[in-house]
Order: structure tokens, then sequence, then C-alpha cells
């Protein structure tokens, strides 16, 4: 008996996705972390967020690593600002993980902003109830301990089922003069540009002066830099229709690239400002959409620079439409610029597009978007109008291809054959639902929505587990 074919049947088990078509599944280590990277647990096109919230924890139970959903939970809300997958996480684990010494340290680093000690324990409280487990109040205590008196103003929560005062009283955190005055009822408001506007249209005395104050507001926020910066990226309209006067200092602000980093700001949040911005007939709006796109091309300057040709194969299928195609058109579009790279679209069909690589990754990832058919998704499409050797193909995709019958292993040998090259097949997940086009070994997996997501990208030649091995490295 020869046990090597066992084992390669064993790793190469077949299963089917979401769409109905032939697919290979993932192993739950790799499976996690692309989920935690790709989740908001909203609806998506195959899945809704209840049922993506119940496969997570489905998940960590087949993992059967806690220390490793422990750190994957970390990079991504860290490393990759993925919030509510995050708080789901880190509140199973508090109810499954008892006695392990890395618990404590756990819960104080998984929390970035004081909102995200309430979000873990209303998760907790509302699933598993009360005790809140002692590891877990050692370490949210610990993380609001590190909050001053504005932070813990800005997210108190005054009107929310769980309030900030709550959560102190629940984990009773070490002593810090900012938590005695939230206890005690004498922490002074938080300045916040939401708090500034709002009161200046209140005291107004007509249409006339509340203009004239929200300018003032908006003139302070900015030269006082307290304006947040994904707040800043989502009011760029307002800021520019009611104080044009302090524009200038605003795109100061947003091509900022430490203030970029620190924000842990999502890249296709760029292109849903855009996108705001270029519906306006504002005065002023060219200057903003520029600078967009030098922050977007900040925000991504980690892209690697491939040796060789590289073929990009952009999925513009139906289940693409929104944010996957959003992120996955931003990708394609730094990558394509980067590289000596063919670009392709498939869906039904493919066919290779061609953009003038001295546009803006914003201005090639919106003309990818509208060139997008919403068809089928036909794997083999890409081996069967791939022209000329590659060193390498990168897929961006939800991998829910169901046109062609099989995976499409078949035709990509058909096509290395043809093209007297075998590429590398880098699997780009845009959606996380658990499932590949390739066998997982055969493959350069990766997946997310950060720039994080492009600096392993710059790992997985040389470690076709870069992704796993990123997080496996992480300290606990």
């Amino acid at each position: 008996m020869k046990f090597n074919k066992i084992l390669k049947r064993k790793n190469q088990r077949k299963t089917r996705n979401l769409a109905g078509g032939e697919a290979y599944g993932m192993t739950p280590k790799l499976e996690l972390a692309t989920l935690l990277l790709t989740s908001f647990l909203e609806d998506k096109y195959y899945a809704t967020g209840n049922a993506t919230a119940v496969r997570v924890r489905d998940l960590l139970k087949r993992c059967a690593d806690p220390e490793f959903a422990a750190k994957a939970t970390l990079y991504a809300r860290r490393e990759a600002g993925m919030r509510s997958v995050s708080h789901l996480v880190a509140g199973e684990l508090a109810a499954t993980v008892k006695g392990a010494e890395w618990t404590k340290r756990f819960f104080d680093r998984v929390v970035y902003r004081p909102d995200d000690v309430l979000e873990i324990l209303s998760y907790y409280l509302a699933v598993h109830g009360k005790p809140v487990p002692n590891a877990m109040k050692k370490g949210l205590g610990a993380a609001l301990a590190r909050f001053d008196s504005y932070q813990l103003a800005k997210y108190r929560r005054s009107a929310a089922e769980l309030k900030m005062v709550d959560a102190v009283n629940l984990v009773h955190p070490p002593h810090t003069e900012a938590l005695a005055a939230l206890v005690n009822g004498t922490l002074a408001p938080a300045d916040t540009w939401e708090t500034g506007l709002t009161q200046a249209g209140q005291a107004a005395e007509g249409d006339a002066d509340k203009a004239a104050k929200k300018a003032a507001v908006w003139a302070e926020l900015v030269r006082t830099r307290k304006i947040g910066y994904f707040a800043l990226l989502r009011n760029l309209r307002n800021l520019l229709q009611q104080a044009p006067e302090v524009a200038e200092g605003a795109l100061g602000l947003l091509t900022d690239g430490d203030l970029i980093r620190k924000s842990l700001v999502l890249p296709f949040r760029f292109r849903t400002a855009l996108d705001a911005m270029a519906e306006t007939g504002l005065p002023g709006r060219h200057k903003v959409i520029a600078a967009l796109g030098v922050a977007v091309d900040q925000s991504l300057a980690n892209v690697p620079r491939f040796g060789g040709r590289t073929l990009i194969a952009m999925d513009c299928s139906g289940s693409m439409i929104g944010r996957p195609m959003k992120i996955g058109s931003l990708f394609a579009a730094v990558l394509y610029k980067a590289n000596d790279a063919d670009l392709m679209l498939f869906s039904g069909d493919a066919r290779y597009v061609t953009f003038d690589k001295n546009d803006s990754t914003l201005t090639i990832a919106g003309r990818i978007e509208d060139k997008a058919e919403w068809s089928g998704t036909h794997f083999h499409a890409i081996f069967e109008r791939a022209r000329g050797g590659y060193d390498r193909v990168v897929i961006l995709s939800d991998m829910q291809a169901w046109m062609g019958d099989h995976t499409p292993e078949a035709t990509f040998a058909a096509y290395a054959k043809r093209a007297g090259k075998r590429p590398r097949v880098y699997s780009f997940d845009l959606a996380g639902h658990g499932t590949m086009q390739f066998p997982e070994r055969e493959v350069f997996a990766l997946a997310g929505w950060s720039d994080k997501t492009l600096e392993t990208l710059q790992f997985l030649e040389e470690d076709k587990r870069a992704l796993v091995r990123r997080i496996e490295a992480i300290e606990l």
C-alpha cells in the first residue's frame, strides 16, 4: 500500500462552496484567519451576519488551538483594524479557555480603544451571562487603566445599555484619576467634533449664525488636530461645504502618513470617500480627490514589487458587488501599477484590460469596477484566456466559482503545458467563505482587507503559509 497516496487524497478532500460549485476546504487555522480578516459580521451575498457568527464559534471548536485563535484575534484587531469579529472571538475565548496563563495579557492587548471593552463585555454577557471570568476582568481592567480622561469621556456611552461606568464597576480596574472621575461623575465631557458641531447648532441664532459657528468649529478641529482620521475621511464633504477656508489644512491631515497608520482605516474607505466626493459639485472637490489618491497610496505603501511577469485576475462576478469589489479592485490596481503585470477581469468569461499606469490607484480601481460584467464565476476562463508564460497568477476573488463543473486544476495544467511555464498561484480571498479553488498546499493563500495584507504578500513566495506563520509568531 502506498501511504503517500492516502495522505494526498486526504489533503485534497473536495467539498461544495456556497454557490454550489466544486471546491476545496481550508485547514481550520487558515479558515479562521481568513474569516477574521474579512468579516464585519454583516450580511453578505452568500451569508448573513448571524450565520457568520455561528460559523466563527464552530471554527473555534474545530481549530482546537485557542492560543492560535487569540493570536489571530490580536492580529485582526490591532494590525488589520477588524472590530466586531475580534470582539466575538474574545468573548468566546473568555467562555472556553480556563486557567491559561496568557489570557489576562490577551484581554489587555485586544483592546485598541475604550469601546472595545464595552463591546467584548456586551457580547459575553448577552451570550454567556454572569459571572465575568477573572482573567477577562483583569485584562480588560488593565486596558481601561491605560486610557486618559479624554478617551474615557469620548467613549463613556451614557445612553447605551452597558455604559463605560458599568464596565468599570464590573471589571474593577486599577485606580487612575481618570477612572475615579468617571465613577464619581466629575469627568468633563469630551470635546469631540460631534459635540462641538451640535453645540454650535444649538447656540446659533439663524442660519447665517449657524453656518459661521460650524465653520469656526471645523477650523478649530483642523487647527488643533482633534478630529479623528476616520471622522475626517467621512466628513470631507461637510468640511468642504461648511468650512472651505480650512480645506488646505484638512487635506494636510488627510495625507499625513503617521495619522493614516495609527487610524487602522481600511483602504476601501478611501474608495467610499472618493465616490461620495465625486457626486458633489462643490468647488475644491478636485483637490480633495487628488489628496485621497495620495492618502490611499500612502496606506498601501508596502505593495510588493515582484520579479518576472505577473497576471492579476480580478473576479467581477455578481457576488463581488459592494465591499469585496471595492477592496479587490483597489488591491488589483496597486499591484498592477507597481509591477510588470497584466490585468484580467473574469466572471462568466475572462478578458484582458489595459489602463494607464500613470493614473492614480483610485482612478484605476474605479475603472476596473466600471468594466465589471457581474455575471457568473468561471475560474477556468482565467487559464483558457491567459497568453504567454507568467511567473505568478494573483487571483482576487470571493472564491465562489461554480461554472465549469470542476475545480480548475486540469485547466491550469493545460495552460502551463501550453505556455511552457508553471506559474505560482496566489489565492487572494476577499470574502472568507471558507473554500478555495485549488488545494491549500498548492497555492499561496492570502486574505484580508488591510495594508497588512500586502505586507504578508511579500513573504508568500518564500513561505506558502506566511499568513498563518505571521499570526503564529505573535507573542501572547
